[in-house]
Formats: structure tokens, C-alpha cells, sequence
């Protein structure tokens, strides 16, 4: 709501009030109120003319309907309550508790309608003016009559205070200063009107009881006249207070609704009560355009047309969209969800073209709109355990996103990017109020009790009450060793790293998992860069370790190594048995502050270093607001199950298995299952296949290991639900193996380490078999659509200027969960991040495109291209002409790019095994490669460079190029 400080009828009504009394000396109430009004009525003519104020000004105020009664509103209230002190027989200081109770009243109206205008206050507040009227006019204890005025000015403020906020909605900024001063013009003459015949009738010698009689029945006619004129507001209103019981609006963009003429709102669609949710935000009536077939249910058809709404259905929409043309026309606000369908993922589907159509030609304007917060309601159709969830028993935050005005004629396509955008406002404005990972892992352990929290392939399950024991316990003795910040953690995936990790979170530290996987000096580097004073491990772990020639103490002979076994052998058993009574018996609350202090959402929740695949390692911090965004961002993408179970192989120093194999579970109350060795497949598929799990999410390089190995039997996979590949390309003949093998397809995401690290995934096709239509959620070849709240923008590399749907260019990742920065690195934080429209971008340096559809194809990194006598070659293109043209899909290999005297760059291409270069480019040039792509160098090595995670090292690549040409 807009503020409203300078009411002007305030201000006469408190000048009245002070010096009434004074006056009374020498006239009667009554003439002593007309005589203080006069000078305003003056002052008001005055400033008329000086504001240069024509009569076309005043015509133009008069014949806007809307704004005419919002004057009148104001003015007639002012003018009530002017008459009442004039003629009411209680002293001055009495009469003040109204104005006492008008600014309770016009705090409460404010924080009722923060982010938008709730007009359904309107009626209320002329209700309750109406009902203290009449109770004004019996005889009253004086405790009663101070209630009953204080009363009454809280209905004033309620009433005047949304109305004084639609003079401003109404009225454009640049014509504000005269409509203000006609509006006081317009206050001064009803004030005088209502003060003079009140002092009329008092001198004609009428009683003080008739006088108020006259005055409350012109009061009760008044607010009828409202109630007619709103009763769509006051039902509104009516159910947004049930509504708010649960939910919490905020409305964003409120400035961009237009407040005259012709308006086509068009937004995603979520809930079986979006349109309830969009009339809240909006001051204007609107008209609904839904299914038929829930217009035509018999408890709901009066009440929709009452609402104005306009039925549709696939088999006449022609006659419906008409209807809508002609609502437009003539000035009316139109809602229509292009999506024709109610989403079973959470994410935009198709944008129907049927409104093109119907707003052509109208001269009505489209603003989008987006919907957060009802996707895990029970008005959804997400699934029964999301929505056990997303009910913590506290308020559910609903955000409401309106765009900026956009032309009759924009295009599907481009709307859908738009609404794409509003998303990373909502979720951006949604961030701020989620609790961090640590709360939600609380509530969730809580809720899930005795069920399995956490496991090992080989070892024994723990419960979610066991979970929060350690978790617990762990949290007090690091707490202890460990007063600085920065915690590291060098342990593998395993059901003690994920109580590791939680146990330094529920502290307010920052979690610094080390990539074991790394060379020494990268180990040592990350641990100098955070500052790490200790480091918390394993002494298995690190005998296994050892035995692959990786020497931790030696790589960090300056940081102390705290093993896990040891602090676990400190625990008495009493306190263990102690703390697991505790989580069993107290409540969630009372558990969260004995345990978890408050954390600050902004603050660095987790560094972690960058895969290095092209360069030296980057640390990033993550802020708990990113992790728990980007955690619930995932959760909701998945529609996750009651009989979830995630097998966990990823390790926790790679932001994927940090956040969707041990966080995002933990805090979702899903249970994991966690294995050390990746690549070791048969023991994977035996966790899989022991616990059912029903999710797996992984690399292609281990994806393609499980496929290929025989041992692993297609029966054991036969529980997942979904198998994601990230981090890396997935290979069309990974996803074949995958498929001919197991039966399961494969579902490719994106992301990075600076967006926590999930952007976008495909999902499978959803079914809505009351219509028969397919929601699709997975396109081949295309990393899929951006999770809910996030948003992709391709833009020229160099001016960063948004290029055209379909067209390659750098692709940019908007969303809550983009990282707070590199590590003591502003320098390249500056250039990894761009601002835009007031939001922060991910510069990925991938170049790509997105369809009209959504769907973002990744064609490669802009640092993997070739520059050839002046043309761009993929070194990604090259690579998969080689294996094709060789007839090996699988060959391992890489080519990376150097420079050339001649050419300025040259291709050198490395391969895994024995081969003749003069034979392999012979290959290449009669398989029909164009010959600028065939490379300049064809080497052989025992093994092609590998991080940890599986994908290719491409900056030792490079290296090792260098060092054999």
C-alpha cells in the first residue's frame, strides 16, 4: 500500500478538534467547527488556481468512475465525522479517541495491505462506521463509550487509509500534484457541506438525538452504497483472511498493474486457486478465464459468475476467447493461464497461442504475472509427501510477481521468458524468508522419527532420532576444538560425512570439504585459502587413501587432523543416551534452541573449489540462503515421494553431491545411501537394489561404468524412479546403454558450483489423464528447463545484450541460488557475475540456446572453441566426429586447442591406447570431417586426465599437450 502519511482530512479533522473548544466560548460547537473548516475551504479554492488547475482537469477527475468514488469516499468520511463533532454532546477529549483509534487504524490497513492494496478493507471499515454509529446513539457507560469511539476511529482508519493508496494506484505520477489538490478541493467543500447543515439544522433548534439519527442513517447509506458497489472486495476479503491463516501474500511489481483500460494478465499455473491468489494482489476486478470443466460443478457456477469469470474448453474456445476480446475492448482486466492446464512438475509447460488471438486488435496491454509458494499445498498436484513437507505448521510465504507492461503483440515464446524472469523474482524474494538447511533437517528428522535417515552400502541403517543424536553430540565437541569459522572436512561419502557436515552447520560454520582427489599442492592451497586451523578426517579413510599414494599429513604438515573415531570414543554413553532421549521427547522448537543458534541466511554456509577442469581451482561461497533455496529448488523439481531413498555416491567436496545427495535429502527428511567409490558399480547397484532406492544421481562417466559392467544385474536398478546425469555432457551412447540395459532413461541437468550447483533438469513427461494432454518435462539433447526460480538469458559474450530465441551465445544463470562470491577473489567475482535489471547473473562462459519451449541446449564452453584462420571450431564438435567416423562412441579421448604461428590456434588431439596419427587422420579425411576440423597433432597416452568427479581435466590436458608436441 502506498503511504499514507498527509491526510488532509486528518489534519482538519485534528485542528478541528484542538480548537473547537476554544471557540465555544463565544459560538456554539456546531458554528465553532463550520468557522475552522471555512479556512481550508478557502485554502483549497486558493491552491486550485495557483496549481493551474482547468476545467478539463476537474472533467477528467469527474467522469473516472473509480476515482470519483474514491474521492467521495474520503471526502464523505471527513465530512461524517466532522458533523459528529460538531453535534455529538461528549466532551473534546472523548471525540479525541478517535483520532486516537484513526491512526491505529491506518497502521493496521498498512500492515495489512504492505506489497499491494486491499480494497476488500473498504467495505469493512464503511461496516464498522456504520455499526458504531448506531451503538453512538444509545445510552452509554463512559468505559464503553471510550471503547466504542476508539472503536470507530480504528473503522475510519481502516476505511480511508486504502482509499487515499487508490487516488495514488488511479492517478499517473505526472498528474498526482493536481489530483491531489482537487482531491483536497473536493474534501473541503463535502467537510463544509456536512459541518453546515449540521449547524443548520442545530440553530433550526433540532435535538442533539434527532440530529445523530439523521447523521447515522446518512452514515448506514452510505456504507450500502459501498457494500453494492464492492461486494466482490468484501468477499475477497473475507476469504483472504481465512486464506492468510496459513499463508502469508507478498505481491511484487504491484506498480506495474495498470489502473485503467484494457489488461490481459497471463501467468504460470500452479494451484487449483491461482485466480483467488492474482485477485488478491490486484485493486481491479478481475475476469477469469478457466476449464469449463469446473465451471460447470454445480456448488461452484453461481459463485464464478458472480466473480465475472469466463468458462473455456478445448473444444469451443473460439466463442470464450471472443468473450475476452470484447472484455478488453471495453476496458475490463482479464486473467488467462496460457498453460491451459494445471502443472504436475512445478515447471512452465506449453504456452497456448489462444490469447494472441484474443487480444489482437483490443488495445488492451499484457502484464505477466508468477506464482510462488503454492506448488507442495494441498491445492496442487504435487505429491502427498512434498506437501507433508511444505506443512511445517507455520505460515506458507506466497509471493505474487506482476512484469512490467508488455505489447498485445509479444510473441509465446517471448512471454514464457518473461514469466521465467518474474520466477527468479519470486524465489529471489521467497530466499529471504526460508530457514536455512540446518532448521529444515531438524524439522524433517523430527517429523520422520524412527524411520532411516542414513546408511552405508555396507554397514548398518541409522534413524532419523540416532541421526540427530550424533549430529548433536559431533556439534559439541567441534564447537570446542574448533572456535574459528572455517571447518574443514576431509571424509568420504558416508553416513558419517553427511553427520559431519549437518553437525558443523547446525553450528553457524562454514563447512570446507577438501577434494582428496586432487593433486597436493591443490589440497594444500584450498586448505591456506579458507584458513583452515584443523582439519576433521578419517584414519581409515586416510590409510586408504595412502595406499593410492595420497599422504594427507604430509600434504598439510602444518594443520592439525582431528579423527572422527577419536571424538566418537569421548562421547560417554550416558550423554549419547541423554541427547537421543531429547530428540525423541522435545519438541522441535525447544531442540532447534538448545542446538542451532540463529543463522544469518546471508552468511557463508560452504566453500567449495571448482573442479579446475579448465584452470587453477576457484574457492566459492555458498551462503545458507543459496544452499537452502537451491535445495528446495531441487525437492520441488522432483516431486519427491514418501518412499524416496537417494543413493549417495558423489562426494561432498563436489557441489552436486553436497547439495542433491546429502543436503537437500537431510533436509527433505529422504533417506540416503551413501558409498565412498563411485566408479565402484557392483556395490552401488547392491545399495540400490537393498534399500530401493529410487534415486541416483551421477556423471556420465560412472553412469556409463554401471551400464557396462556385466555383474551388474538390470533387476537391481529396478527400483529408481529417476537417474540424473550432471556435471559433465551426457554422451547419446551413455543414455542408449542406460536404456537398452536397465530400462530407465536418462534425465540430464545443469548447473555449476556458483549456482549451488542445480539450474536446470529434464524430467519425464507428465500425463493428465483428465484431459488427455502431455505436460512435457524432458527434451533429448537439452539439459531441460530451469528449476522454478531460475531463469537462463543468452546474450552476446561481449555486450552481454540479450540476443534472440534459438540464437548460441553465452548463457546466463539468474537465480536465488547464484553463489555469494569466489574466495577472497572480488576481482573475479566482478567478472564472473553480471548485473542486470537489478539482478545478479552467473556468467557460465558456456555457449548455448534456448527454444521456444525453454529447453537450454548446451553446444560447449566458449574456452573450448578453436579460433582457425579466423573460423570457430568446437573441440567438443571435433571430439564426437572422431568417435564416429572411428565407429567408437566410447573411445576416450580429448582435444584441446594451442597456439599456432601459422593459423594462429591448431587441434591437438589426445587419445587413450596405441594408435598410428597418420592412419587416424587418414581415417578422418576419407569419413568425410571437414578438413579445417581434423587436427594438427594426434597423440597416444596410456590414460586421458581425469578429475575426481569423472569428467575431464582438460587444464592437465592442455599441459600434457604442451609436453608431447
Amino acid at each position: 500500500m502506498q503511504p499514507t502519511t498527509h491526510l488532509y482530512g486528518l489534519i482538519v479533522v485534528i485542528v478541528s478538534l484542538l480548537l473547537s473548544p476554544v471557540l465555544q466560548h463565544w459560538v456554539a460547537r456546531p458554528v465553532a467547527v463550520l468557522l475552522l473548516v471555512l479556512p481550508f475551504v478557502l485554502l483549497s479554492a486558493v491552491t486550485f488556481r495557483r496549481a493551474g488547475c482547468t476545467r478539463a482537469d476537474w472533467v477528467a477527475v469527474r467522469y473516472h468512475d473509480d476515482l470519483w468514488l474514491t474521492l467521495m469516499g474520503k471526502a464523505v468520511f471527513w465530512g461524517i465525522l466532522l458533523a459528529l463533532l460538531a453535534i455529538y454532546p461528549a466532551h473534546w477529549v472523548w471525540l479525541g479517541l478517535s483520532v486516537i483509534g484513526l491512526l491505529i487504524g491506518i497502521q493496521i490497513a498498512r500492515g495489512m495491505s504492505a506489497t499491494h492494496i486491499e480494497t476488500g478493507l473498504i467495505p469493512v471499515g464503511a461496516l464498522g462506521i456504520m455499526g458504531s454509529m448506531i451503538v453512538l446513539g444509545w445510552q452509554l457507560s463512559p468505559p464503553l463509550l471510550a471503547a466504542l469511539l476508539l472503536f470507530l476511529g480504528v473503522m475510519g482508519g481502516i476505511f480511508v487509509a486504502p482509499l487515499h493508496a487508490l487516488l495514488r494506484y488511479h492517478v499517473p505520477v505526472a498528474q498526482q500534484p493536481k489530483a491531489t489538490v482537487i482531491d483536497h478541493l473536493v474534501q473541503s467543500v463535502v467537510m463544509l457541506a456536512f459541518v453546515g447543515v449540521a449547524a443548520l439544522l442545530a440553530w433550526q433548534g433540532l435535538g442533539d438525538a434527532l440530529l445523530m439519527t439523521i447523521l447515522t442513517v446518512t452514515t448506514a447509506a452510505g456504507a450500502l452504497y459501498t457494500l453494492y458497489h464492492m461486494p466482490q472486495s468484501l468477499l475477497r476479503f473475507v476469504f483472504s483472511r481465512l486464506f492468510r491463516a496459513r499463508y502469508r501474500l507478498k505481491v511484487l511489481g504491484f506498480e506495474h498493474l495498470p489502473a485503467s483500460g484494457g489488461v490481459l494478465l497471463l501467468g504460470n499455473h500452479i494451484s487449483f486457486i491461482d485466480w483467488a491468489l492474482v485477485q488478491m494482489a490486484s485493486p481491479r476486478q478481475l475476469h477469469f478465464v478457466i476449464e469449463k470443466g469446473y465451471y460447470e460443478r454445480w456448488y461452484l457456477k453461481s459463485f464464478l459468475n458472480w466473480f465475472g469469470v469466463i468458462p473455456i474448453s478445448s473444444g469451443a474456445s473460439a466463442d470464450s476467447l471472443e468473450k475476452v476480446t470484447e472484455m478488453l475492448k471495453a476496458g475490463e482486466v482479464v486473467c488467462l493461464f496460457p498453460e491451459g492446464t494445471i502443472s504436475r512438475t512445478g515447471q512452465l509447460s506449453e504456452f497456448k497461442r489462444g490469447y494472441e488471438k484474443a487480444v489482437k486488435g483490443t488495445g488492451a496491454v499484457i502484464v505477466p504475472f508468477y506464482l510462488h509458494g503454492l506448488w507442495g499445498s494441498r491445492f496442487s498436484r504435487s505429491s502427498g509427501f512434498l506437501r507433508e513437507n511444505r506443512q511445517s505448521g507455520f505460515k506458507r510465504d506466497i509471493v505474487v510477481s506482476f512484469g512490467k507492461v508488455l505489447p498485445e503483440t509479444i510473441p509465446a515464446h517471448e512471454l514464457k521468458q518473461k514469466v521465467f524472469d518474474l520466477s527468479f523474482a519470486s524465489w529471489e524474494a521467497y530466499s529471504h524468508l526460508i530457514d536455512p538447511i540446518p532448521v529444515n533437517w531438524l524439522r524433517a528428522a523430527k517429523r520422520m522419527s524412527f524411520r532411516m535417515a542414513a546408511a552405508d552400502v555396507i554397514g548398518e541403517p541409522l534413524s532419523h532420532h540416532r541421526f540427530m543424536t550424533a549430529v548433536f553430540r559431533f556439534a559439541v565437541l567441534i564447537k570446542k576444538l574448533s572456535p574459528e569459522q572455517n571447518i574443514g572436512l576431509l571424509l568420504p561419502t558416508s553416513a558419517g560425512g553427511a553427520i559431519a557436515n549437518m553437525a558443523v552447520l547446525t553450528l553457524g560454520k562454514t563447512i570446507v570439504n577438501l577434494n582428496y582427489t586432487a593433486s597436493g599442492e591443490s589440497i594444500h592451497s584450498a586448505a591456506q585459502q579458507a584458513g583452515l586451523q584443523r582439519v576433521y578426517t578419517s584414519k581409515r579413510f586416510l590409510d586408504k587413501l595412502k595406499e593410492r599414494g595420497i599422504d594427507i599429513p604430509a600434504i598439510l604438515p602444518d594443520t592439525p587432523l582431528t579423527f572422527l573415531e577419536d571424538l566418537k570414543a569421548e562421547i560417554p554413553k550416558h550423554q549419547l543416551l541423554t541427547t537421543l532421549l531429547m530428540a525423541m521427547l522435545l519438541p522441535t522448537r525447544l531442540l532447534q534452541w538448545l542446538y542451532i543458534p540463529k543463522i544469518d541466511l546471508d552468511a557463508t554456509a560452504a566453500i567449495l573449489f571448482s573442479s579446475g577442469s579448465e584452470g587453477a581451482p576457484k574457492g566459492i561461497e555458498l551462503s545458507h540462503r543459496n544452499l537452502a533455496v537451491n535445495a528446495r529448488q531441487v525437492a520441488d523439481a522432483l516431486n519427491t515421494l514418501d518412499n524416496d531413498v537417494i543413493m549417495g555416491t558423489l562426494p561432498t567436496f563436489h557441489a552436486f553431491g553436497l547439495l542433491a545427495s546429502t543436503l537437500m535429502p537431510l533436509s527433505e527428511g529422504i533417506p540416503i545411501v551413501c558409498h565412498p567409490d563411485p566408479t565402484d558399480a557392483v556395490n552401488i547397484a547392491k545399495g540400490v537394489a537393498r534399500y530401493e532406492a529410487t534415486l541416483l544421481f551421477g556423471t556420465g562417466t560412472f553412469l556409463r561404468l554401471y551400464a557396462k559392467n556385466s555383474r551388474v544385474h538390470p533387476l537391481m536398478f529396478q527400483s529408481l524412479r529417476y537417474v540424473v546425469a550432471g556435471a559433465e555432457k551426457l554422451a547419446p551412447e551413455v543414455r542408449r546403454l542406460f536404456l537398452d540395459k536397465f530400462g530407465k532413461k536418462l534425465l540430464e541437468g545443469y548447473g555449476a558450483t556458483e549456482t549451488s550447483p542445480v539450474a536446470s533438469v529434464n524430467l519425464p513427461d507428465q500425463l493428465d489423464t483428465r484431459y488427455w494432454k502431455v505436460q512435457a518435462a524432458n527434451r533429448e539433447g537439452t539439459v531441460g528447463l530451469p528449476l522454478p526460480g531460475t531463469s537462463f538469458r543468452i546474450v552476446d559474450p561481449n555486450t552481454l545484450e540479450t540476443l534472440p530465441t534459438g540464437a548460441d551465445g553465452l548463457i546466463l544463470i539468474g537465480g536465488p541460488q547464484v553463489m555469494k562470491g569466489y574466495l577472497n577473489a572480488p576481482e573475479k567475482t566482478a567478472q564472473a557475475i553480471a548485473e542486470l535489471d537489478g539482478q545478479r547473473w552467473y556468467k557460465t562462459g558456456d555457449k548455448g540456446h534456448v527454444d521456444e519451449d525453454g529447453f537450454l541446449t548446451i553446444v560447449d564452453r566458449y574456452s573450448r572453441f578453436a579460433k582457425l584462420g579466423g573460423e570457430m571450431v568446437s573441440l567438443t564438435a571435433v571430439e564426437q566426429q572422431v568417435r564416429q567416423i572411428l565407429g567408437d562412441a566410447e573411445l576416450e579421448l580429448v582435444a584441446v586447442n594451442l597456439p599456432d604461428d601459422k593459423k594462429g590456434e591448431k587441434i591437438v588431439l589426445l587419445m587413450a591406447g596405441a594408435y598410428d596419427e597418420a592412419a587416424v587422420k587418414r581415417q578422418l579425411l576419407g569419413g568425410g570431417m571437414n578438413p579445417l576440423m581434423i587436427p594438427a597433432t594426434i597423440r597416444s597416452l596410456a590414460e586421458i586426465p581425469k578429475l575426481g568427479s569423472g569428467k575431464t581435466d582438460f587444464g592437465t590436458a592442455r599441459q600434457v599437450a604442451l609436453s608431447v608436441i
